[in-house]
């Protein structure tokens, strides 16, 4: 379905038929525009030799080298390969230069990853960009035997991204799709201001009633800052902590890679004053944002959910004030700041107050912006 959105977007179809042939493994593949519940879509269809040999990652890994790919392709299927490994050998607990990859180490499922990354390197991809990945529900039959979906593997690759389950009981992400998720994709979370250039649909093998079985690919250059995201709020309501201690707990975060904190006074039960504590966090700096809190403070729960945050485009210029240089922050829209910290290290190596500084980098900006 990922090569199916990719070409449907644009990405040469020849291109990917040539380089999988080059893989040797006696997979070839084509393509055929079809409809999922009324949406146009194109299927990538994969026609093997063999689609049950088993095979080690080194042996793929020889394959993916020996191809005629790119070379940002063969690096990025080699990582998800690689990625797929990891988690199968933590599924059953064994080296990984001893795992057998069953089905994804068949020709088609190898046409698949590599197809994949061909495409997205035939469209010049600088960022992938995931949304949270509908795992379905329901079992599925492996060479294991019948498992409950999300696989294990699936599960594994999908730590600390977004999923959930919705529609019918079947699996809506294999082993593969997560891999290539996981390996390739940026960030996981909403779709970032950009301005959409193309667009794509991948079908899947079965027509759902009620439910577009297709996965969709959206192109385009960024708009904005980069910062716009989806973010993690952390946030915990504490009435036993020494003020001095949740400061320093503050400033732990902050250096730990927070992209802001804030203490609020609040009122809690039975009258109590207390304080709630928030961080935004990066949807990856999550956990061990979380533990910091634990370790550093009296509470013993907290509230995790997800945001999306917007942050305007900016520039930097640098004016020159009677007291030294100072960096001038300037928004998308025209407004601007004098940077604090370059202030304040003026205003204690000169003894001049602080507002006198900031009058004069606001003065030293305007002269130079008319």
């Amino acid at each position: 379905m990922t090569v199916g959105a990719l070409a449907d977007a644009g990405a040469d179809q020849n291109a990917i038929a040539t380089a999988v042939a080059s893989l040797g493994a006696g997979a070839t593949v084509s393509f055929e525009k079809v409809k999922r519940s009324g949406i146009g879509a194109t299927k990538y269809r994969v026609a093997a030799e063999e689609t049950r040999k088993h095979r080690h990652l080194p042996h793929i890994v020889k394959i993916i080298e020996g191809a005629e790919l790119s070379p940002r392709a063969k690096q990025n299927a080699i990582a998800v390969f690689r990625k797929l490994g990891e988690a199968e050998a933590e599924v059953h607990q064994v080296p990984i230069e001893k795992i057998h990859f069953h089905e994804v180490g068949a020709a088609d499922s190898i046409a698949d990853i590599v197809g994949a990354c061909v495409a997205l390197d035939a469209l010049d991809i600088g960022a992938l960009i995931c949304s949270p990945l509908n795992v379905g529900s329901g079992t599925v039959k492996t060479e294991h035997g019948v498992l409950p979906v999300p696989a294990p593997a699936t599960a594994l690759l999908l730590r600390g991204a977004p999923i959930y389950s919705a529609g019918p009981a079947f699996e809506l992400t294999t082993p593969t799709g997560a891999a290539l998720a996981a390996t390739l994709a940026r960030e996981f979370g909403a779709l970032p201001p950009m301005t959409i250039a193309r667009t794509g649909h991948g079908a899947g093998d079965h027509d759902f009633p009620g439910q577009a079985n297709v996965l969709r690919a959206i192109l385009g250059e960024t708009a904005g800052a980069e910062e716009a995201l989806s973010v993690a709020i952390i946030e915990a309501n504490i009435d036993d902590s020494n003020p001095q201690v949740l400061a320093y707990a503050t400033e732990r975060l902050l250096e730990a890679g927070a992209l802001d904190v804030t203490l609020q006074p609040i009122v809690m039960k039975k009258g109590r004053p207390g304080h709630l504590l928030r961080v935004i966090a990066k949807p990856e700096d999550r956990e061990p944002l979380a533990q910091i809190v634990f370790r550093e403070t009296s509470t013993l729960g907290l509230r995790i959910y997800s945001a999306e945050r917007r942050v305007q485009a900016r520039s930097w210029m640098e004016v020159s004030t009677p007291y030294g240089k100072v960096r001038v922050k300037i928004a998308g829209e025209g407004a601007y700041a004098p940077e604090y910290e370059d202030c304040r290290k003026l205003a204690l190596a000169s003894g001049v107050a602080l507002k006198r500084i900031i009058a004069e980098a606001n003065f030293a900006y305007l002269n130079l912006s008319r």
